[in-house]
C-alpha cells in the first residue's frame, strides 16, 4: 500500500514541478479505542518507510511519540513530526531536536497559533534550526474543530508554516470510537490555506478510504490527488504574483 501511494504521488508530482514528502505512520499510538489498528511492528513498518524513500528517491517522515522513539525513526526518515496532543512536551521536542532532523511540530488543538512560537524556540534553542509548523484545527465543541487562517501568517512570523487539510476535517470523540470527518470540505480548505500563504500541506490519501485502517472518514480518495494538486498549483502562483 505504502508503494503504491508513494509511487502515484511522485508520479504526479513530479510531473506538475512540485516537491513532495512521503509520511507513514510507522506505530499509531494516537487511538480511541483499544481494538483500533495500531501498526505492523516498529521495525518492519520504518524498513518499509525506508524503501519508499529509497525507490522513489522522495524524503519521508512520520510521527513519534516517546524521546526514545526518536533516535529510532531518526535512522530510517528526514523529517520527524511531533504530533499535535504532544506539541508541549518537551523531553520529546528537544529528543527530537538533538537528531539533527528536521522537526515537525503540529499545533495542540488547545493551542493558539502565537504560542507555537515557543515550541519552535525549544528546537532552536537545542542547536538545531530546522523547525516547522503545522496547522491542523482547534477544538470547537467536543466533536469538531475549526481553522483560524490567521495563524497560517502568525505562525510564519517564525516558522515555515504547513496545513494539514484532513486532519483538520476531523470531526473527533465520536460515540462509536471512531473518528469521523467532512472530506468534501478538502478541495475548498486546499485553495483557502495556499490563497493564506502555506508555505505547504498535509494529505491523507488512500486508493479506498472506506478501507483505511486510521483516519478514512477524513481521507482524500489517491485518484482525486492530481486535480486538487492542480488547483493548489494555480493558487500557489496567484498568491506569489499578488504578493510579489
Amino acid at each position: 500500500m505504502a508503494f503504491r501511494i508513494a509511487e502515484s504521488l511522485a508520479e504526479t508530482c513530479s510531473a506538475m514541478g512540485l516537491p513532495l514528502i512521503f509520511k507513514g505512520s510507522y506505530r499509531k499510538a494516537n487511538r480511541s479505542r483499544l481494538d483500533s489498528f495500531t501498526g505492523i511492528g516498529d521495525q518492519q513498518a520504518l524498513d518499509i518507510l525506508s524503501a519508499v524513500g529509497e525507490r522513489f528517491q522522495l524524503p519521508v517522515t512520520t510521527d513519534v511519540h516517546t524521546a526514545e522513539d526518536c533516535v529510532a525513526a531518526a535512522a530510517h526518515v528526514d523529517v520527524l513530526q511531533i504530533p499535535a496532543f504532544l506539541c508541549r512536551q518537551t523531553d520529546l521536542v528537544l529528543a527530537a531536536a538533538k537528531t539533527g532532523k528536521t522537526v515537525n511540530i503540529k499545533k495542540g488543538q488547545f493551542l493558539s497559533a502565537e504560542a507555537m512560537e515557543h515550541a519552535v524556540t525549544k528546537v532552536r534553542e537545542s542547536g538545531n534550526a530546522k523547525a516547522w509548523v503545522t496547522e491542523r484545527g482547534t477544538t470547537f465543541g467536543y466533536q469538531d474543530l475549526v481553522v483560524d487562517f490567521r495563524g497560517i501568517p502568525a505562525m510564519r512570523a517564525f516558522a515555515p508554516t504547513i496545513m494539514d487539510l484532513t486532519h483538520s476535517l476531523q470531526q473527533p470523540n465520536q460515540a462509536s470510537g471512531v473518528t469521523g470527518g467532512r472530506p468534501e470540505l478538502i478541495a475548498h480548505m486546499a485553495r483557502t490555506a495556499v490563497a493564506a500563504g502555506a508555505d505547504g500541506v498535509f494529505i491523507e490519501t488512500h486508493p479506498n478510504p472506506a478501507e483505511a485502517k486510521s483516519d478514512g472518514a477524513n481521507m482524500l480518495a489517491l485518484g482525486g490527488f492530481a486535480e486538487l494538486a492542480r488547483q493548489m498549483k494555480v493558487m500557489r502562483a496567484a498568491y506569489l504574483d499578488a504578493t510579489s
